[in-house]
Order: structure tokens, then C-alpha cells, then sequence
């Protein structure tokens, strides 16, 4: 099948932006000026500026163009959880092995890179979350931004970007609420307890243990929810 013009021109761009001539931040030539370098009319290179625009490479500017973003991981990657929401099924599953292969790792990474601010920070979180054991909505809450913090302290954004999208709030929301349900709020707030206490020893090898065991009883208890996964992966 022969790719059309639009394509053609998002990955003209697409190389631009990778070469250099058009580092992040820079502003594009003018449309008409861009279309002619590429041999092409305004329609397809109009279109191909919004894709990448939706794809969060390209930014316009009203009144003044077309701008190449930061390229941050953070923006470029920042789809990924509301495709996670739409995904069912071994989808699901899937996204829980990839979380399994890369929460642990990360968790172990941070154990030594931690900073003294960022691990009160996730003392806090932790603290809060035992607060709110009866709440569901609000342990959501805190449980993501318990994990986010964690990541954060690697300084690998795209690894947190990552795993941020991959778990996903809906997800959380639902094993949060199988927590409540089954009685069992207060091992799973222990699993928490377990990775804080081997972040603040800074030891690698148990931090990862601590993460690997909180990640797989999550796994565990989608799996036994399977028949639900529509309502595990709905708003």
C-alpha cells in the first residue's frame, strides 16, 4: 500500500527534529516555505502538523507558528495512560508483567539515589495513606503519587513517565477497592511500610524484594478478577 503524502511529510518532519535542524524549541519555517522544501501542498502538510502536534513533537502558537515542544518524556509519553484505560483482557495482564519486570527494578535504583527530602516526602505519603484506610478514592490517591515519588527519586523520567502510564488511576482504584472489600487494607499498607524502610536503609536488593511483592499481589488479585475486567479497566 502506497503511504500517503501526510505520512510522507510526518516523517520528513519527524527527521528534522531528529537530525537537529529543528531541535526542541525551535520554531518551523513558515507552512507555505516547509511545503515547497518538501514538494508537497499545504493540505497534506497541514495535516501532517496537527499529528504531530496531537503527538505532542509539534506546538502552535497562535499569531506567531509552529514551535518543536521540550520533547520531555514526560510530554511525549504523556498518552499512555489513557491508552492503558482502554486496554482489556491479557492486555491488562500484559501491562501487570511489564509493571512487575520494571517497579522493582526502579524501586531498587532508587533505594540508592534517594534523597533525604524525597524520602520524607514518601513517609508522609505512607502516613497519610494509613489515614485514609476506610477511603478508597483517596488511597487512589496517595498510592499513585506513593509510587510516583519512588520512581521520581531514579531521576530517570522516562522510566517514571513509564510506569506512571502503565499504572494506571482506574487500575489502582479497582485494587484498592478488592483491598477494602477482602479486609486486608492493613497488609498491603505493610508492603508500603516494607519499601519505605528499605528505601531509608538504602538497600537496593530489599527494596526491590519489598516493590516485587507488593507489585505481584497486585497481579495476583487481577487475576482472580479476570471475569471483571471490563469493570477493571472502565471508568
Amino acid at each position: 500500500m502506497s503511504r500517503s503524502l501526510t505520512d510522507e511529510a510526518i516523517d520528513r518532519i519527524r527527521g528534522f527534529v531528529q537530525s537537529g535542524r529543528f531541535p526542541a524549541g525551535s520554531k518551523l519555517p513558515p507552512e507555505q516555505e516547509l511545503a515547497t522544501e518538501l514538494g508537497i501542498s499545504r493540505s497534506p502538510m497541514r495535516e501532517a502538523v496537527k499529528a504531530l502536534t496531537l503527538a505532542r513533537v509539534l506546538e502552535i502558537r497562535r499569531g506567531d507558528g509552529t514551535y518543536v515542544t521540550s520533547l520531555a518524556p514526560s510530554l511525549l509519553l504523556e498518552g499512555l495512560g489513557s491508552a492503558v484505560a482502554l486496554m482489556g483482557g491479557g492486555s491488562v495482564l500484559e501491562l501487570t508483567e511489564v509493571r512487575r519486570l520494571l517497579e522493582p527494578a526502579a524501586t531498587g535504583l532508587a533505594a540508592t539515589r534517594i534523597t533525604d527530602e524525597q524520602l520524607a516526602g514518601v513517609a508522609e505519603l505512607l502516613d497519610a495513606m494509613h489515614d485514609a484506610v476506610d477511603d478508597v478514592e483517596r488511597l487512589t490517591v496517595l498510592d499513585a503519587a506513593f509510587h510516583r515519588t519512588v520512581t521520581a527519586a531514579t531521576g530517570n523520567e522516562t522510566l517514571t513517565t513509564l510506569l506512571d502510564g502503565i499504572s494506571s488511576r482506574t487500575l489502582r482504584a479497582r485494587v484498592w477497592r478488592g483491598t477494602v472489600d477482602r479486609g486486608v487494607t492493613g497488609t498491603t499498607l505493610a508492603q508500603h511500610r516494607a519499601i519505605y524502610t528499605a528505601l531509608a536503609n538504602r538497600d537496593p536488593g530489599v527494596a526491590t524484594a519489598a516493590a516485587l511483592m507488593h507489585v505481584d499481589t497486585s497481579e495476583r488479585w487481577l487475576k482472580a478478577h479476570l471475569a471483571d475486567v471490563e469493570e477493571l479497566t472502565g471508568e
